[in-house]
């Protein structure tokens, strides 16, 4: 079975050896990523791992601010995508944690029948106290999330869908396909479940309220697999993050409300450990290829020189002490405990 992750990355560096190999040790056998606008290394890696017959690395098409669906348009035309039994369109900061079989995506297949399309529920990954970066596993150092069922104060959650070749398809989207079931007669729809295996919801998969384009409940949708989001990770590569994604905050008031609402650390979850052992050898394995350690530290030594280069600005020393001093509790949660006379 050939399975294809497709991914867009800009200044991913230090996280894509960890992601290709937990992707590997789940079943993916092929990988096309986009880049764009990378200065830490990201492209030079992967152009290196391309080398080396493990990835197709193409600078993202897109001219403007809408990168992924610009990839994810160009990506239907690419082999890697058009040869492949399925896709996994997922970013590098999102883990399909599997709670079957051998707890590969030929098991996640097998449990839910063998659909053409199964939307996974997100878990977001809290940070967890985590200030310092530290080169090693991201699975490993946050294990701490949102009570599953409910994620600030919606019992829908967000997904990401694996997709069959043979789905009606009229486009990729990030979070699921898309095809206009009207022109179908009711038993060539294609069969779609969530990740225990039940028909998603008729609103979600029709479309019929734009609030759950990509989300439905997530109760009692995880029974055969989760997708850990870790959107935080540590303190430090959170700030690289926000950088990355505003090049120039001068004069710009920060809202924290992103970090609040996903640094929400109710539940221990460590069932992703079960990919450790794993995971750390197949990494081992990457880094023993021809020139991939150098650049694997390169980018991480990029990583930190831009933590630190953002930390001699006051917008950015503020920005973590606000971090560091926000509410440990979402905001719609603090607003309750306040009403009811609970500490915040």
């Amino acid at each position: 079975m050939r399975i294809t992750a497709v991914t867009c990355v800009k200044n991913e560096g230090p996280f894509l050896l960890e992601w290709i190999a937990f992707n590997r040790v789940i079943g993916v056998t092929d990988f096309l990523f986009y880049h764009n606008d990378c200065s830490d290394g990201t492209d030079a890696l992967l152009d290196k791992l391309e080398e080396h017959g493990l990835v197709v690395s193409l600078p993202n098409p897109a001219e403007g601010r809408n990168y992924q669906m610009e990839a994810l348009k160009k990506a239907r035309r690419q082999p890697v995508v058009k040869e492949a039994d399925w896709l996994w369109v997922a970013d590098v900061d999102e883990f399909l944690n599997i709670h079957v079989g051998n707890h590969t995506i030929p098991d996640l297949i097998e449990a839910c029948g063998d659909p053409q399309c199964i939307s996974v529920s997100f878990q977001f990954f809290a940070n967890c106290g985590v200030e310092t970066y530290e080169d090693k596993p991201v699975i490993e150092q946050f294990l701490w999330s949102h009570n599953p069922d409910v994620w600030a104060s919606e019992a829908a959650i967000e997904v990401k869908t694996l997709v069959r070749q043979d789905f009606p398809l009229n486009y990729y989207g990030a979070h699921r396909p898309f095809h206009d079931e009207g022109e179908l007669p009711r038993r060539q729809w294609p069969k779609w479940t969530d990740a225990s295996g039940r028909d998603v919801p008729k609103p979600f998969r029709k479309r019929a309220n734009k609030r759950r384009l990509r989300k439905f409940p997530a109760k009692g949708a995880r029974d055969f697999a989760t997708l850990n989001h870790y959107a935080l990770r540590s303190l430090d590569s959170y700030l690289v993050k926000n950088d990355r994604g505003d090049v120039n905050r001068e004069f710009r008031e920060f809202d924290d409300t992103y970090w609040r609402e996903r640094n929400d650390a109710a539940y221990f979850d460590d069932s992703i450990l079960r990919y450790s052992k794993k995971l750390k050898a197949e990494m081992a394995r990457l880094m023993k290829l021809d020139g991939i350690a150098e650049l694997h530290e390169a980018s991480v030594a990029a990583h930190r020189a831009r933590r630190d280069a953002l930390l001699e600005q006051k917008t950015y020393q503020d920005m973590r002490t606000q971090l560091l001093e926000a509410s440990p509790y979402p905001p719609h949660e603090e607003v309750v405990r306040e009403l009811i006379g609970l500490p915040v």
